[in-house]
């Protein structure tokens, strides 16, 4: 791990790194600048002489790297990365309840969790971090971005491992609640079983017939809404990605607004119209830290209504 960034965050981001490799008998000539050796790293990916003239580059003293300056083996070098244009998520990010170690609030859809791909700055992660105040902020457990509802994160690193060694041990009790079909015939309560994977590189889950379970789901009829469609209440024992919209496709009864259960559609990025009716709705755990009972229920409510242009 690198010593303390002489940067702070920016945009709710840490700075980028790297290290300088030591000289050793494979490279006796090593490159006859830092800027020869930052050129060769990242000139494919950021304009090293516009981040040079711009003084871009630090040290761990915060004296900015100049290009001329002669090779340092075993040094140091923070940066930040410039962020591109990604289209404003709509929809508030809900803080349910706020302590001094976690901070639980209702994603709206669309929104990831951390900062990645192409949804950097619009994650909870970045956004949070900023409107919070909490630079060490981060998430104890996932959704997916087009699921809404309940996510927890740890106010510091120091709470982290309690918490998320708790999600971990399957301790946390967690109850979704999803909009579909009714279909009168199928007969609920049901508890879904399956052997779920998710290849690397394939978009939808898939169901391996034969295998050992992998995957658990109490699937409940909750109420009948006017004009057909149903709410659900799931509650999943485990966690495989995908596993509700699957155990629920698997069914005959695919999530209203799945862009890939049954079949996969083409979703633009900036698409906000037609939100997955996926909700997280409750969570439950005795704190690792103190040992108190903890309850949290979600703002938002199904049907889950979509923004369009």
């Amino acid at each position: 791990m690198p010593p303390r960034s002489p940067l702070p965050q920016r945009h709710g981001l840490d700075p980028a790194w790297m290290r300088t490799p030591d000289l050793d008998r494979s490279r006796p000539e090593p490159w006859p600048t830092m800027g020869a050796w930052l050129d060769e790293r990242l000139s494919e990916f950021i304009d090293v002489d516009q981040f040079l003239a711009e003084e871009r580059f630090l040290y761990q003293s915060g004296a900015p790297v100049v290009g001329t300056d002669g090779y340092r083996p075993h040094t140091f070098v923070w940066f930040h990365r410039d962020l591109r244009d990604e289209p404003v998520v709509p929809g508030e990010i809900v803080v349910v309840h706020r302590d001094d170690r976690i901070v639980v609030i209702d994603k709206p859809p669309f929104l990831s969790t951390i900062p990645r791909g192409r949804h950097v700055q619009q994650s909870v992660v970045v956004r949070l971090r900023s409107e919070l105040g909490l630079p060490e902020l981060s998430p104890l457990h996932r959704l997916d971005r087009v699921t809404s509802g309940l996510l927890i994160s740890a106010t510091e690193k120091r709470w982290r491992a309690p918490y998320q060694t708790m999600f971990q041990r399957g301790e946390v009790r967690k109850v979704y609640r999803a909009l579909a079909d009714y279909r009168p015939e199928l007969e609920l309560p049901e508890i879904v079983r399956n052997h779920l994977i998710k290849r690397r590189g394939h978009m939808q889950a898939e169901i391996l017939a034969g295998e050992q379970p992998n995957s658990e789901s109490l699937v409940e009829l909750e109420r009948v809404l006017d004009g057909g469609p149903a709410v659900y209440r799931l509650s999943p024992r485990t966690g495989r990605t995908h596993q509700l919209r699957m155990h629920m496709w698997s069914l005959g009864i695919p999530i209203s607004g799945d862009p890939l259960y049954p079949d996969v559609h083409d979703v633009s990025v900036d698409d906000f119209a037609h939100p997955l009716q996926l909700l997280a709705s409750e969570l439950s755990f005795t704190d690792p830290v103190d040992g108190e009972p903890r309850h949290f229920e979600a703002v938002r409510s199904l049907p889950l209504v979509g923004e369009s242009d």
